[in-house]
Parts: C-alpha cells; sequence; structure tokens
C-alpha cells in the first residue's frame, strides 16, 4: 500500500511538472483568471501576473470574455474578481468583455461558477490562466465539470523563480490534482 501511494504520487509530481510547462493558448470564447491575494483594491504580485498575461492572451483575441475569480477574505472591502476587472478596464478593456464571478473562495468553487456562467452564454472554449503549478489541477477540474478548457501559465509569477516557494507548490498540487479528480463531480449532461 506504501509503495502504491509513494508511485500514484510520484506520478502526480511528474504530470504536475509537465503539465506546467504547457502552454494552450488559442483563439478561446473566454480567458478564465484564477484569483489570488489583493491587498486593499491592488492585486498582489502573483495576482497582477496572471492578470498582465490574461490581458496580453486578449489582446491577441479581443473577441473573447475575460472572467475573473475570487471572492473576499475576512476583513477585504473588495473581492480579488473585483480588483481584476478594476485592473483590466484601467489598461483599456471595456466592461462589456468583463465578467465577474467573487463568490468563489476555492478553486474548485470558482471553477463551478465559471461552468455555469460559460453554459448561460453558450460558450464553449476556455482558456484557464495562472500560476504554472496550478495547471494540472486547473484542467482536471474543468474536464470534470465538462469544460472544453485549455491552460496557459503565467510565465512572471513572483513565485516560479523562489525554488522553495515553487517546489512547495508542486508538492501541494501533486497531492490536490489527484484528488480534485476524486472529489470534483463530474458534469451532468
Amino acid at each position: 500500500m506504501l509503495i502504491a501511494t509513494f508511485a500514484t504520487w510520484a506520478i502526480s509530481a511528474v504530470a504536475v511538472l509537465v503539465w506546467s510547462a504547457r502552454d494552450e493558448a488559442r483563439p478561446a470564447d473566454a480567458i478564465v483568471v484564477l484569483g489570488a491575494a489583493q491587498y486593499a483594491g491592488h492585486p498582489s504580485p502573483v495576482l497582477k501576473a496572471r492578470l498582465d498575461h490574461a490581458l496580453d492572451l486578449w489582446r491577441r483575441n479581443p473577441a473573447g470574455l475575460l472572467i475573473f475569480t475570487g471572492g473576499s477574505g475576512p476583513g477585504d472591502t473588495t473581492s480579488e474578481a473585483e480588483v481584476g476587472r478594476s485592473y483590466a478596464r484601467k489598461r483599456g478593456v471595456p466592461d462589456s468583455a468583463i465578467v465577474v464571478e467573487n463568490e468563489g473562495r476555492t478553486t474548485s468553487e470558482s471553477m463551478r461558477s465559471v461552468a455555469e456562467i460559460l453554459q448561460r452564454r453558450h460558450a464553449t472554449t476556455a482558456i484557464l490562466v495562472s500560476d504554472p503549478f496550478h495547471m494540472l489541477r486547473l484542467w482536471v477540474i474543468a474536464k470534470r465539470l465538462g469544460l472544453n478548457a485549455y491552460t496557459s501559465p503565467t510565465r512572471t509569477s513572483p513565485i516560479s523563480p523562489n525554488p522553495e516557494e515553487r517546489w512547495k507548490y508542486i508538492f501541494s498540487e501533486s497531492i490536490k490534482a489527484p484528488l480534485a479528480f476524486i472529489i470534483e463531480s463530474p458534469a451532468r449532461k
């Protein structure tokens, strides 16, 4: 049992590393930006990296929607998603191209809401933007929810150049990704 558990974890860790290097950016109906910390209405460096990457993708495909996710934490006066909207608007993105999902406090909660938003809008494809280590789990959740999703990690996150932080997140995701496959409810057809 111990050997099987270790082998499963090792395969998952390799998959997280492989997926973190993939960039599947292409024209899509929506670009979904996963939330990260914000400070008093300003994006944290991690969120800023995600937002900048998403804006670059959107400028290459301005017909698509930008969906910002992330709720408010205790004591926050605004949500991560609202900070994303404000950031994008200040950089020329029209409000008509922005959708805010500000209820989710976890990746899974946000992605469930995104799936509903996309379904209501009859959108069929989405590019998921986050940090490289997050890509495999995002893709697993999206597929379990029936989304036609592609991943495009930011390459400028302040986490990536810090080996200790990067490996901490890779280890964490190597446990969370298989759990997402097991726990996340599949889409109802």
